[in-house]
């Protein structure tokens, strides 16, 4: 079953966002999320993360580097409002996903669903003389290697988390049969790699001596078919422009199916909405695209994340499925500052939650390319945000910025080149 709930009184649906300036935008932000003067200090502060948190973070630290914070707006998920921080340097994400948004909240938004925080632990045994016996050793002896895990996390374990169940596989390599034995572990509000790898340490012990194997990796899998992340929308074909819009993004969905070389760029659209939300709360942008590339191709072919259908009154549906394996605890999401004035942002309570809402980004980000590729074409709005990165690579400042980035707009010559003649030829006009 899909969720919703109650609709709040906060709204993300906030006309003209884009037109306010940083510091306008960032008062609706500060009154949506009720941020305190301090947060709202540290995001108008490119230096939000000192040298020595950069430096307890990661190793041989020379400094930061900072990457811009945008809010994507108008989602509505669940029937709740949220405003979206998305963390990313491309031009046209961010206003992308939030009129997709728009355009889906007019058709009742977004719905979510998840398999939940299980998260999977694999141990590798090798040298075992009779695999498919020994498999089944392990397994029946599950209670005692869960209770082995569950031993390593007593907190966990009191918040109702833990090793849950075990698995065994034996699979074919080159070098001979290995047993994989796999822990399933409800991992709450973590995104639970250090966990998971620690309770696959701790029963390593115990499988060599069930299986007369030799326990090589211990490790946490990124492929997490057990943390899926799912949204669903159904769009009017109206709001979208029509039923041959509808059949466009058919088309262009349909082209992704067939052809790996599409897809590629399909999906890597899905993860610029996801990994930017991900990024911006601070959970590893790595696991989280491993996971979801890993899961694409899962059955042998690459295939896209999302699925675009027509229903029998010719309005578009489109879903998503993909693992998402983020937390609101530990590592940089409870150490980095502006990662948890995202999370604040986004009033999540769970991980789940957060997962759930990274999925409908993604879903909204899929819809605003293919509706763009369908009719206009992805350039047109891209390059007028390009233009004016250009502009300013050039030199412009100020109110040249914006007209250096129309002219080129307008001329269809957005080049650097073409920015310097531009630059030069306005400030000849005010001498």
């Amino acid at each position: 079953m899909f969720k919703g709930e109650k609709h709040m009184e906060k709204t993300s649906r906030i006309s003209g966002f884009y037109n306010l300036s940083p510091i306008e935008r960032l008062r609706i932000v500060k009154e949506f999320a009720e941020l305190t003067d301090e947060e709202v200090k540290l995001l108008q502060s490119t230096g939000a993360l000192s040298l020595e948190q950069a430096n307890r973070m990661i190793e041989n630290v020379i400094g930061v580097m900072p990457i811009p914070l945008g809010i994507a707006t108008n989602f509505l998920i669940n029937n709740k409002d949220y405003l979206i921080p998305m963390a990313i340097e491309e031009p046209s994400v961010v206003a992308a996903a939030s009129n997709a948004a728009r355009i889906v909240r007019e058709s009742g938004g977004f719905f979510t669903s998840s398999t939940g925080p299980l998260m999977i632990g694999q141990i590798q045994l090798i040298n075992v003389s009779a695999p498919y016996s020994a498999r089944l050793t392990v397994l029946s002896h599950k209670e005692e290697i869960i209770k082995k895990a569950n031993e390593q996390d007593p907190v966990l374990i009191a918040h109702g988390g833990g090793t849950i169940d075990v698995q065994a596989k034996v699979i074919e390599t080159s070098i001979g049969k290995m047993l994989i034995t796999e822990i399933i572990v409800d991992c709450k509000d973590a995104m639970g790699a250090n966990v998971v790898n620690t309770m696959s340490e701790a029963v390593a012990p115990l499988l060599e001596d069930l299986t007369g194997g030799r326990a090589l990796l211990r490790i946490v899998s990124n492929l997490a078919t057990k943390r899926l992340m799912r949204a669903r929308a159904v769009i009017s074909k109206d709001v979208l422009g029509g039923e041959e819009v509808v059949d466009g993004i058919i088309a262009a969905h349909e082209f992704a199916v067939s052809d790996p070389y599409r897809c590629a760029t399909h999906n890597k659209g899905i993860m610029n909405g996801v990994t930017a939300v991900v990024l911006a709360t601070g959970n590893d942008t790595r696991a989280v695209e491993a996971g979801a590339h890993a899961y694409a191709a899962l059955n042998g072919k690459y295939k896209p994340l999302s699925c675009w259908e027509k229903d029998e009154k010719g309005n578009l549906i489109g879903s998503i499925e993909l693992p998402v394996a983020v937390g609101l605890i530990g590592g940089a999401t409870a150490t980095h500052p502006i990662a948890k004035i995202a999370r604040k942002i986004l009033r999540v309570k769970t991980a789940t939650e957060l997962g759930e809402v990274i999925a409908a980004v993604g879903l909204a980000q899929n819809l605003a390319a293919l509706r763009a590729l369908a009719t206009e074409g992805i350039q047109k709005g891209h390059m007028k945000l390009h233009a004016r990165n250009i502009a300013v690579m050039a030199g412009a400042t100020g109110e040249l910025i914006d007209k250096i980035a129309r002219r080129m707009v307008e001329e269809k010559k957005i080049r650097m080149d073409r920015a310097v003649e531009l630059l030069k030829e306005y400030l000849k006009k005010k001498t």
